[in-house]
């Protein structure tokens, strides 16, 4: 394994070189001055122990979580004041007096590592918040009963104006009622440097990339049937046989007017998602088709499986991404990049020779790739090379990546501010702010991943965030990948060496697969030994319908299998289910019409079965009879063909050598003598036999009653008039 690190080319004279320098000096010296001052100021307003311990204390485990942010100001300017709606709940089984609820803050507090500022978040940094931003009443409550409270603060607010330093800031939410502290939660506000006198460093460079997927692909059925029972659809159509969730309208046009909005937010398209649109949204890229979680391909290694489930390779490679891609656009010529995006499973050196053979020179990393132990966080961007070439994979920031996605960075009961979207987003804010901090002249471009099922909402409020904080300058994902990494010789990204896949991800994977192979093998089955085969007597016309039909079948199954086999989790179920509903049509089409119980008078008689075919194209196929007697029995296989659309008799001979009652299983057999489709059971009853002893009996007892009569006929006495 080969992994290179890109090295930064600078391309300066020695005097531009050293006068960067000397301005780079003086920066630094100014940063320095200012971090003594503020420490200064840390020292003035720091507690003293019993008032550390005071402020560090959590609520009662009952009481947890009762605080939530609805709404707060992230980025703090010298115009913007401070506003924040927070919903208090009552999560007791007693009433609550009514109370207060205060925000306060640290107005000269400096957060000076990666632990201090998650300790804050956690609750458990001895920090004070002695500058009081602004207070409101909390009406009694009920238990379970909640009330939203408003706190604003103008720009001239006492605790504002104070704050001389930019950069994050601890601020607390405490809620008080009876005398009582009920509950705190712990958020953040970050300072700009607009107004103060503070030096301002080069903005660090920040990527965000919001895949562009359905969040769950459903099977059409209307056009599912018409495929079976005419016999084909229009290409156009067929493409669409897998059809977006009914939620995912309503989602994309909110999409639309963020991107719109937030034209640097890089947006990177599933091209059968495009596909489905009838007019497809702008992209400054696209995925594999359907998310095509080649993660898990590459950690079940079995690409046989696969193949018995309907998906080749040729169905997800970047070439098919941008076929898929230009037929959505109506447009041959179009070209967009192409990104593999990461699945359930990791990027480990096996997935991304695979990703390289598949024509993806760039995959995404979404997760597990970068190193959580860096002293410091770097471009995320890194060259492998495989066997199959050079990747460069673009690998997301672990932390502000969770955090726009939805995810606190410790469980709920730890990060109390950011169970809700507007605290994780101050904490996006506060942790970006504290990533230039650490290193204000490193050149780096940081990639924040967001997620599939993404609220629209929530994005525009990242992006707007992210836009209005100077220390940050968005970049698209082309000049995230033409960037220059960090050179660093101690610490080198390491590739994941295990897969990643869960056991319960992969025994879902191998569950879904094995339905999808059983659908493939009744496509399948059906096109070899069930439809009749054209002869040279066939028109050309019907021959090549019937060819074209049988091909449709199959990538139908295909994109539904594709589909089954992405990222979204939703649409492994009902994606498989529509490859189970297409065999079903298929298999079921060619079916035994029930037939009427059978009475047997004599030794032989006929049994005619009725086979009808639902399909635009004949259909030939073996029919079996099994009786349950040894006295009554039937021919065993006739084979027949039935028309389109139609139906055919075969005709089984029944033989008799006793009196009595069976049950005859008729059964369907392909032309390889597999059965299929439903069986039928006809009941026969044999009336009168005479091949028996008990058939003699009754015979001769017939004739001797016959003598008899006829004796009587002879001998008896006559009358006169007769």
């Amino acid at each position: 394994m080969v992994v290179r690190k890109e090295t930064q080319q600078t391309g300066v004279t020695v005097n531009q070189s050293a006068q960067w320098h000397a301005q780079h000096d003086l920066r630094a010296l100014s940063s320095i001055l200012a971090m003594v001052l503020t420490m200064a100021l840390m020292l003035l307003y720091a507690p003293m122990p019993e008032a550390q311990a005071t402020e560090s204390g959590n609520p009662t485990t009952e009481t947890a979580g009762m605080v939530s942010i609805d709404s707060s100001t992230a980025v703090l300017t010298d115009t913007s004041g401070y506003h924040l709606s927070a919903t208090v709940t009552n999560t007791t089984d007693q009433v609550l007096p009514a109370g207060t609820l205060t925000l306060a803050m640290n107005a000269f507090y400096t957060f000076v590592s990666r632990n201090d500022i998650q300790e804050w978040s956690e609750g458990t940094s001895p920090i004070s918040t002695p500058n009081t931003v602004g207070e409101t009443d909390v009406p009694s409550l009920r238990p379970g009963t909640s009330a939203k409270v408003n706190i604003d603060a103008d720009a001239n607010q006492q605790s504002l104006a104070t704050i001389n330093s930019w950069g994050p800031k601890p601020v607390l939410l405490e809620y008080s009622a009876g005398g009582t502290t009920l509950a705190r939660s712990h958020t953040f506000v970050t300072r700009t440097g607009d107004g103060l006198n503070s030096p301002n460093t080069p903005a660090m460079h920040i990527t965000v990339a919001q895949p562009l997927a359905a969040n769950g692909w459903t099977t059409d059925s209307n056009l599912l049937g018409q495929l079976v029972d005419e016999g084909g659809v229009t290409d156009a159509k067929l493409s669409k046989i897998a059809v977006p969730g009914k939620d995912d309208d309503t989602r994309l046009k909110s999409l639309g007017q963020v991107f719109a909005k937030h034209d640097m937010l890089q947006v990177v398209g599933d091209p059968t998602y495009l596909k489905s649109m009838s007019m497809p949204t702008q992209v400054d890229g696209i995925t594999q088709p359907a998310l095509f979680d080649m993660t898990a391909y590459s950690a079940l290694g079995n690409e046989s499986t696969y193949s018995a489930a309907g998906v080749n390779d040729t169905e997800w490679n970047a070439d098919s991404a941008l076929r898929i891609y230009r037929s959505s656009l109506g447009d041959s010529q179009a070209d967009t990049a192409r990104y593999a995006w990461q699945g359930n499973g990791n990027w480990t050196m096996k997935a991304l020779t695979k990703a390289r053979q598949q024509g993806y020179d760039t995959v995404i990393a979404t997760h597990d790739f970068e190193e959580d132990d860096k002293a410091t966080v770097q471009t995320g961007k890194t060259v492998v090379s495989t066997n199959a070439g050079n990747v460069t994979v673009l690998s997301a920031q672990n932390v502000l990546s969770d955090l726009a996605q939805g995810k606190a960075t410790s469980d709920e009961a730890g990060a109390d501010g950011e169970g809700s979207d507007a605290g994780r987003l101050a904490r996006f804010v506060a942790q970006s702010a504290f990533y230039q901090m650490e290193q204000p002249y490193a050149e780096r471009n940081l990639l924040v991943c967001l997620d599939e099922d993404s609220d629209p909402a929530i994005v525009e409020r990242l992006m707007t965030d992210i836009e209005q904080s100077p220390w940050l300058s968005l970049t698209d994902l082309a000049t995230l990948k033409q960037t220059d990494t960090t050179a660093d010789d101690e610490t080198e990204t390491v590739i994941p060496e295990s897969d990643g896949l869960s056991d319960e991800a992969r025994n879902a994977l191998q569950q879904t697969l094995s339905t999808l192979a059983n659908a493939s093998n009744d496509v399948k089955r059906f096109n070899a030994s069930i439809l009749a085969k054209p002869n040279k007597k066939t028109p050309s016309g019907i021959r090549s319908g019937l060819a074209q039909w049988s091909k449709q079948l199959t990538k139908t199954h295909s994109i539904m299998a594709l589909h089954a086999l992405g990222n979204e989790s939703p649409s492994r179920s009902t994606m498989a289910e529509g490859t189970m509903q297409l065999a079903s049509l298929l298999i079921n089409g060619v079916a035994i019409t029930p037939t009427e119980n059978v009475n047997v008078v004599s030794e032989t008689a006929k049994m005619p079965v009725t086979i009808s075919n639902s399909h635009p194209y004949p259909v030939k196929v073996k029919v079996s009879s099994l009786s349950d007697s040894m006295q009554i029995v039937t021919s065993r296989f006739d084979t027949v063909e039935v028309p389109a659309h139609g139906e055919a008799q075969v005709v089984f001979t029944i033989r008799v050598v006793a009196s009595g009652t069976a049950n005859a299983t008729i059964n369907l057999f392909d032309r390889n003598g597999a059965a299929f489709g439903a069986t039928q059971v006809t009941h026969i009853t044999s009336a009168l036999q005479i091949s028996d002893k008990s058939g003699f009996i009754i015979i001769g007892f017939a004739v001797l009653l016959g003598i008899v009569g006829l004796w009587r006929q002879f001998n008896r006495k006559k009358d006169p008039d007769e």
